[in-house]
């Protein structure tokens, strides 16, 4: 997907003005559809939507794994683009109740109490693993912007990449989005039949809780982001037995999990 090129006007300190061109990383609406049911509208670059579709299916508990997903097809339309698949075991029953719960939230306040509920609910528990060597994350991060070029153009995409023991970034996807970077990623994995467990993921983005929980859902056993992580995040990690490295630069990283 191509950016957008626009011209701006940049204003300095000492009140000069300069013309510039500037490109801006695409954001428009992605509608996910389920066995025919509409299940959610995220805004989201077009890219990679297969990818986008499959992953978020995954992460989202929607399919157990990638021979859940079947007849997977993206088209554009006027307004956006529609990501569509039929779904196969036991995620349905999730589909299913989801829309039903969409439906009573529109007119039943008490509804969220299910949504509060969910948050707490147990992450299955990550295999266990060897420690990555830090070594192995400083080598990614060099090599980590090569891998975005939306990034590289706009400064203002996030990247997930899954990187190899020893570092070597296998799989890169980037988005507007975090979170939908991460599902890109994910489904990119299980299209390659990648496991996640083979190596580590690697976030541009804000370490909060929901990437610690798609890393997790995705079977990672280790994830590494250039922020620090929320508390919650935190204690998702050390419940599930996910490896966390954070705050991620390139001559330092902490291990918070």
């Amino acid at each position: 997907m191509a950016t957008t090129t626009r011209q701006v006007t940049q204003f300095g300190l000492s009140g000069g003005t300069i013309l510039l061109s500037r490109e801006f990383v695409p954001e428009v609406p992605v509608a996910l559809e389920f066995n025919g049911l509409a299940y959610a509208v995220m805004m989201a670059t077009p890219t990679d939507l297969e990818d986008f579709a499959r992953g978020f299916a995954l992460t989202e508990g929607l399919a157990q794994s990638v021979e859940d997903i079947a007849d997977l097809a993206v088209v554009e339309v006027e307004k956006g683009w529609i990501a569509r698949a039929q779904l196969t075991g036991l995620g349905i029953d999730k589909l299913t109740e989801r829309v039903r719960t969409r439906v009573a939230e529109s007119s039943c306040g008490l509804c969220g109490i299910e949504n509060l509920e969910a948050v707490a609910k147990p992450l299955p528990p990550v295999a266990k693993h060897e420690a990555i060597e830090s070594a192995a994350i400083f080598r990614a991060l060099a090599k980590l912007r090569d891998h975005q070029p939306l990034t590289k153009a706009t400064g203002a995409a996030h990247a997930a990449a899954f990187c190899a023991p020893d570092g070597t970034i296998l799989h890169a996807r980037e988005d507007v989005g975090r979170h939908n970077a991460m599902d890109k990623l994910v489904g990119a994995l299980a299209a390659a039949g990648q496991s996640p467990s083979e190596g580590f993921i690697l976030s541009s983005a804000r370490c909060s809780y929901e990437i610690v929980e798609k890393a997790v859902r995705a079977g990672a056993t280790s994830l590494v982001t250039i922020s620090l992580p929320t508390s919650m995040a935190v204690a998702r990690a050390e419940a599930a037995g996910l490896s966390l490295w954070c705050l991620a630069r390139n001559d330092s990283v902490l291990k918070v999990a």
